[in-house]
């Protein structure tokens, strides 16, 4: 016991002095194992991964997409024009949006229906249109085949007026047509639009096209 105490009291604490700036080794006890290193940077990356992926989640929607959805409404919209005001008053809609579709029944003028319409894009962007578009569904009995028919029927009208040539070629494909209503349609229209008058040929066409061209049949003008 004795000799312990005097070791104890003749023992001489060293201190190892470092040059300045050059930083004290750490114990070895200190440092971290291989495994802990590995376990901190997982933890790390798992910190990080979440809030990645909610920032990619919250990236605005590209320039095509919103164009996309904006000529959807428009769409959407010029169904809701052609309703009749029974279907109309069963909606569940804005007043506003039901009054700017009145009003758009009410005008004659290319531009200001154009206009007219474009507002009507507007308003609908404020609600959702999906419970719209299972109501007009259900009234039309809507399918794919069905809005492909009415988009074709809107090209042959729209080629009729554009290109001297789509006449034959609608003739040609549809031959029961009557030939001369539709040329005095056409013409009338054409005059309708350059004098700025009511497109009541215009929309005259579409019903003669509807009626003449087969749903089942999907020819692309």
């Amino acid at each position: 016991m004795n000799q312990h105490h005097e070791d104890d009291e003749h023992s001489v604490e060293v201190i190892q002095v470092y040059p300045e700036g050059k930083p004290k080794p750490r114990p070895a006890d200190d440092k971290p194992d291989a495994a802990a290193r590995g376990k901190n940077k997982r933890l790390s990356k798992s910190n990080v991964g979440p809030a990645d992926d909610e920032d990619e989640e919250e990236l605005p929607p590209s320039k095509t997409k919103i164009k996309k959805q904006m000529h959807d409404l428009q769409d959407l919209g010029e169904q809701l024009v052609a309703l009749s005001k029974e279907h109309l008053a069963e909606l569940d809609i804005p007043e506003n949006l039901r009054d700017a579709i009145r009003e758009v029944k009410r005008i004659n003028k290319f531009g200001a229906i154009r206009r007219q319409m474009q507002f009507i894009g507007r308003l609908m962007r404020d609600i959702d249109p999906a419970p719209i578009q299972e109501k007009l569904n259900a009234w039309n009995g809507t399918s794919r085949q069905h809005v492909a028919w009415l988009h074709q029927v809107e090209r042959w009208r729209d080629r009729l007026l554009d290109d001297p040539e789509a006449l034959t070629e609608l003739l040609e494909t549809y031959p029961n047509a009557d030939a001369q209503h539709l040329r005095t349609l056409v013409r009338n229209a054409i005059k309708e639009k350059e004098l700025g008058k009511p497109p009541k040929n215009y929309r005259e066409i579409f019903q003669v096209l509807r009626d003449m061209i087969p749903e089942e049949s999907l020819a692309h003008p």
